[in-house]
């Protein structure tokens, strides 16, 4: 009995010292999403749109401050068009927001999950990252640059691997000049 006690008391004294170690080592850095921004850009035939979306909230997992992983939600009814006004950008913005492009009503939100962090140079990690949108997850991978308190990436994006396939030439024919190209761009700078 004293040994199955001491035994116990033993396990219990390890577990309790290893979680303090992992706690002590890993942490959360968390995203201050009203100072961090998203900017994006979408090309077509004929020119381009731009704007913004926002985060709904996000962390980066740090380990002997080093990065190791994250997660990050954008809020996609954020979707603002800067490069219009008036009723052009209401117009586009309500596009963007629709079925045809990103289904906001039933898709409100993305995600972006990091699956794996390599250091490439002081303050430069290579990433591998699950993207969702419209409930598609796929692989993308893009450099990070890190800073103290804040972190920025350019990411491309193929719209047409989470299913947002307007006026896409790679799945419609005779589009001309109503082509829009799959391929966005995603200028992101985060503050924590």
């Amino acid at each position: 009995m004293k040994k199955n006690l001491l035994k116990t008391v033993f396990a219990s004294a390890f577990l309790v010292s290893f979680l303090s170690f992992t706690t002590v080592n890993a942490q959360d850095k968390t995203i201050d999403v009203k100072e961090s921004n998203i900017n994006w850009e979408g090309e077509k035939v004929t020119g381009s749109h731009y704007g913004t979306i926002n985060l709904q909230d996000g962390h980066f997992t740090m380990e002997n401050g080093e990065l190791t992983g994250g997660e990050f939600v954008i809020d996609m009814s954020s979707i603002t068009v800067t490069d219009l006004t008036g009723e052009d950008k209401g117009k586009l913005e309500g596009h963007l927001k629709s079925d045809d492009f990103f289904g906001v009503n039933n898709h409100p939100t993305s995600k972006l999950v990091i699956t794996s962090v390599a250091k490439k140079s002081n303050g430069t990690y290579g990433v591998v990252a699950d993207l969702t949108i419209k409930d598609k997850t796929n692989p993308v991978t893009f450099d990070l640059d890190w800073e103290e308190n804040s972190a920025s990436t350019e990411l491309t994006i193929d719209r047409s691997k989470y299913d947002v396939r307007y006026g896409s030439g790679s799945f419609f024919d005779n589009l001309g000049d109503k082509t829009i190209y799959d391929n966005f761009e995603l200028d992101v700078a985060l503050k924590f």
